[in-house]
């Protein structure tokens, strides 16, 4: 075939003066309106027609690659994190701790194993040889499963954005996670729990995870205004969870840096409090003074003095419906003689106290930390004398009892707010109060 550009915007395959076959396709127009033409070679005319042929089928299909260098997996990550998952928080439709759980699975799993790989270049043969390093490293195969799920997001975004010509994650069997057995504290052990947290501030707070069910941040995220202290009508419509901090330097890893210390390798006491986490040294004239930053700073962003967009924030409840639950009247009883002392506390701590509205608070008002919570949880177990347990472990605690007291399977939904009966019905393979009075009817018909 002739050289050169065809007029119509057809392929053209020839014989260049290096000994090189070349050929040229035009797939499209650039954003500044000129003809996109791709170029390929190769030693021979065949080989050279077979890729300008299958070049013209990804035109043909809308496959084709955006002119422009293609981004790394971890510049594609970078971006899809920091851009659309970042936009996605700010309209509420990603909670924030899901873009911290995604951003800690890029950063520890996604860039270390598939990083470096051109993103158009992936294989899934990549994927599934990450997937069994993770594997080996003793990691659960629920964490496995949602690094497949980011990844597989991330390149269905790149798909439809014209960056890669398909979906990889999509050509491989997702890897199964294995069901976490649900194992709910007793009846006689949630009872301790209660008489232990009668002592603490905040007492009530454990109340409501064991008669309610709610998770950490609907029972921390509790405001009066949505709780009915005449008819007990709870609405646990929201959550509360804290957003991360971002960066606002044009250098994290160079604000990050003063954050971390690096013991000097010329042996000198002054450093020996220091930390040995990759920075530089902080004695000029030392030599590791200009030592480069080795790890990842911009974990410190809540440090950075321009930073922006973190703190404790207010959500909806993880579900499509709204909660709305009643109290029992025990429980009712402990949260009006709750806000008495909240009123008193409120009274003495005077211009410091901050009014969020919140059910469950700090001394001064403010929301309590998820951790903060947890080690008040830990602590009212060793007090009771009762096993280790997670604070979610309340949850799935108050739906055995549920169901333990004949309550009907569509009730306990209702009460835990799950989306499909599917997920309430991993509580009956408990022992329940019914299958034991089924049991003792089968021993009277038969045996008398």
């Amino acid at each position: 075939m002739m050289a050169g550009r065809k007029p119509n915007g057809r392929s053209s395959i020839y014989l260049g003066k290096d000994g090189i076959w070349h050929g040229w396709v035009t797939v499209g127009i650039k954003p500044d309106g000129s003809p996109d033409r791709r170029h390929r070679k190769g030693v021979s005319e065949a080989e050279v027609t077979r890729k300008v042929r299958e070049l013209e089928r990804q035109r043909e299909s809308g496959n084709v690659n955006k002119p422009g260098r293609v981004p790394t997996v971890e510049e594609w990550m970078t971006e899809f994190l920091d851009v659309i998952c970042e936009r996605l928080v700010l309209s509420e439709k990603l909670a924030p701790r899901t873009l911290a759980d995604y951003h800690s699975k890029n950063r520890h799993w996604i860039v270390p194993l598939l990083g470096k790989h051109r993103l158009d270049k992936l294989a899934p043969e990549h994927l599934d040889a990450a997937y069994t390093t993770m594997l080996e490293r003793g990691l659960a195969t629920s964490t496995v499963l949602k690094v497949h799920r980011i990844l597989s997001r991330a390149l269905t975004i790149a798909l439809r954005r014209g960056r890669v010509a398909r979906n990889v994650a999509t050509l491989i069997d997702a890897p199964s996670a294995t069901a976490i057995e649900i194992d709910p504290l007793t009846r006689e052990e949630a009872r301790s729990i209660l008489e232990a947290a009668k002592t603490r501030r905040n007492a009530a707070r454990w109340s409501v995870a064991l008669a309610l069910g709610i998770r950490q941040g609907e029972a921390l995220g509790l405001r009066w205004s949505y709780i009915d202290l005449d008819t007990g009508e709870i609405r646990a419509w929201f959550q509360i969870q804290r957003s991360e901090w971002r960066h606002g330097c044009d250098d994290p890893h160079s604000c990050g840096r003063k954050w971390h210390r690096l013991p000097c390798k010329k042996n000198c006491k002054i450093h020996s409090h220091d930390r040995s986490c990759g920075s530089t040294c902080a004695k000029p004239g030392h030599n590791c003074y200009k030592r480069p930053c080795l790890k990842d700073c911009t974990g410190h962003a809540d440090k950075c003095p321009r930073r922006s967009g973190g703190g404790l924030v207010f959500r909806p409840r993880k579900g499509k419906s709204k909660l709305t639950l009643q109290c029992p009247p025990a429980l009712l009883d402990q949260l009006k003689a709750h806000k008495k002392i909240q009123a008193a506390e409120r009274l003495k701590a005077g211009e410091k106290w901050t009014d969020h509205d919140l059910v469950f608070t700090t001394r001064l008002g403010g929301p309590i930390e998820r951790t903060e919570d947890w080690k008040v949880w830990k602590s009212i177990l060793r007090q009771a004398g009762v096993r280790d347990a997670r604070v979610h472990d309340a949850r799935h605690t108050a739906a055995t009892l549920l169901i333990e007291q004949g309550v009907h399977i569509r009730v306990v939904q209702e009460i835990l707010g799950h989306t499909r009966v599917t997920t309430t019905e991993r509580y009956t393979h408990v022992a329940t109060m019914q299958m034991k009075d089924a049991s003792g009817r089968m021993d009277s018909a038969l045996w008398g």
